[in-house]
């Protein structure tokens, strides 16, 4: 009898295979990092066969720590990082290449460009996201644009596009020999290419891109019992096995967190965050710079939609803190140096390093320090640092509550940055409501088995696995409520400090203008 399900979140940094159990207990679990290639400044790029090859390392050495076969596994899911844009060419399996991940800012041109004409705001309605480098849909327009010989095979129906859940199903299932090409709703939502209402790319913003048809993947239920396809018995798990459950990372993670009803919040505290709020089958179209997108969908079920707040600099504060000011050597030593300070000294810390996200998406603003005194030392810094995390999350949550016109009642949150109590503390006093971390670790993990196990009937109903999910710790507010609301105010009148720094055309590396070919 199959009594686990194998869950492969592969991130940004990392590719972990998790197996869990019938309670949702993880059993074991493997990981390995992969390369962040940077070949100019604000590019980024994944070596895709890298991540394939890791991904079949990891899934070998989960198994073999078990002492389990495929025939043990019941069905796999998959978590991936979002927006990353990889393309391949389906008769050889080879990148055209290499993936450019969702931090990679060298489509900021071609932003620009669409911008000019009816705003950041002008496709909204139709893809639920701003114009931003973020997504996908300007990645895929720059390498049609500069990989030479890349038209000219879409054309041929040789190549396929995908984000890394799409590269990995289709390796998993055969790759060259058969390989399905799917992705699911949640990924498909962060392309700007499908229409979030209907749930299907959407012709419009496919011609806008001059993204031929023929190279998108097939857009599934995030869980799907008609199953995606089934694992080769030449392939890592060494026999045939249902994939039936792909979320993109964040939304991964608010299932993880059992986020299953209308007004839910997570919060996941890694190198960068992501808050999501379930809004149930509700579009809410954000006034407040937030991004619409979709939750999930589970088999013929309705698509759950969701609101979205992304920081692009939260732990990696800490970890520019440690590697290019040195003012500590490792991540938790961060809320000592904290702790040797009562407050933060009247210092603010704004992280906008490549600019802000939301609610703000302002692309000109880098990072500031305001409020410098005499009277400042590395512990005052170091609190600013983390009271940046804190704040900006407040900035999503306060975007969160305006959109819906309700609060929520508490954030459950994740990630690394989550084992700082000062952090946890004030979060819960600048926010007010109780900040929830759960006993899994792996939440994002178990989000991508919980999908796949549902598909595969593994667990027969959402409520099988709810008494499973169980709290490790609760933050709860100690601060009075105008106090926070006097910090947060500051902190307000700090972020306007960092806007308007960078001029529209020059490069911060070197105040020249920049010109990439093609584009």
């Amino acid at each position: 009898m199959a009594d686990y399900i194998l869950a492969i979140d592969q991130s940004t940094h990392n590719t972990k295979c998790v197996i869990f159990n019938r309670r949702g207990q993880p059993v074991s679990e493997h990981s390995l990092k992969h390369r962040q290639i940077r070949p100019e400044a604000g590019w980024l790029e994944h070596y895709p066969l890298e991540i394939w090859a890791n991904t079949q390392v990891v899934i070998s050495e989960a198994m073999k720590k078990a002492s389990l076969t495929a025939a043990d596994i019941a069905a796999i899911g998959v978590a991936n990082q979002r927006e990353t844009t990889v393309v391949w060419d389906r008769k050889t399996g080879r990148p055209y290449y290499n993936a450019i991940v969702w931090r990679d800012t060298r489509t900021t041109d071609i932003c620009r460009e669409l911008s000019k004409e009816g705003g950041q705001d002008r496709f909204r309605d139709r893809v639920g996201l701003p114009v931003s480098t973020y997504f996908s849909a300007t990645k895929l327009k720059w390498l049609f644009d500069n990989v030479d010989g890349l038209r000219e095979a879409a054309a041929r129906g040789d190549a396929l596009f995908g984000n890394m859940d799409a590269w990995l199903i289709w390796n998993l299932t055969g790759g060259v020999d058969g390989g399905v090409h799917v992705t699911d709703v949640t990924n498909a939502s962060r392309t700007m290419l499908m229409n979030i209402r209907t749930t299907t790319w959407d012709d419009d913003m496919c011609r806008l891109f001059e993204i031929p048809p023929s190279v998108l993947p097939e857009i599934r239920p995030s869980s799907d019992p008609a199953v995606y396809g089934y694992t080769r018995a030449d392939g890592p798990l060494g026999g045939r096995v249902p994939v039936c459950g792909i979320l993109g990372s964040q939304q991964a993670a608010a299932v993880g967190h059992l986020c299953l009803n209308p007004g839910e919040v997570k919060n996941s505290y890694d190198g960068a965050s992501f808050m999501i709020m379930n809004t149930g089958q509700d579009i809410v179209a954000s006034n407040h710079g937030l991004l619409t997108t979709v939750c999930y969908q589970f088999g013929d079920g309705p698509v759950v939609y969701a609101l979205e707040g992304s920081i692009a600099f939260t732990g990696l504060i800490i970890e520019w803190l440690r590697d290019n000011l040195k003012i500590i050597r490792r991540i938790p030593e961060i809320e000592t140096l904290a702790q040797t300070v009562s407050d933060n000294g009247g210092i603010y810390f704004v992280p906008a390093f490549k600019g802000l996200f939301a609610p703000y998406w302002r692309e000109d603003a880098r990072g500031v320090i305001v409020g410098l005194t005499r009277y400042i030392r590395l512990g005052h810094l170091a609190r600013a640092a983390l009271e940046a995390i804190a704040y900006q999350t407040r900035d999503i949550l306060e975007a969160m509550k305006a959109d819906i016109n309700a609060a929520p009642r508490s954030l459950k949150s994740d990630g690394y940055m989550t084992t700082n109590n000062l952090l946890m503390q004030f979060q819960a006093d600048i926010l007010g409501i109780p900040v929830i971390r759960p006993k899994i670790a792996d939440v994002t993990a178990f989000g991508a088995a919980y999908a796949a196990g549902l598909a595969s009937g593994f667990w027969e109903d959402p409520s099988d696995v709810h008494h499973y999910w169980t709290v490790d710790k609760v933050w709860y507010p100690q601060m009075l409520e105008q106090t926070a609301d006097r910090l947060y105010q500051r902190w307000k009148k700090a972020v306007t400090r960092s806007f308007g720094w960078i001029d529209e055309l020059e490069d911060e590396q070197t105040g020249r203008l920049k010109h990439y070919p093609g584009v």
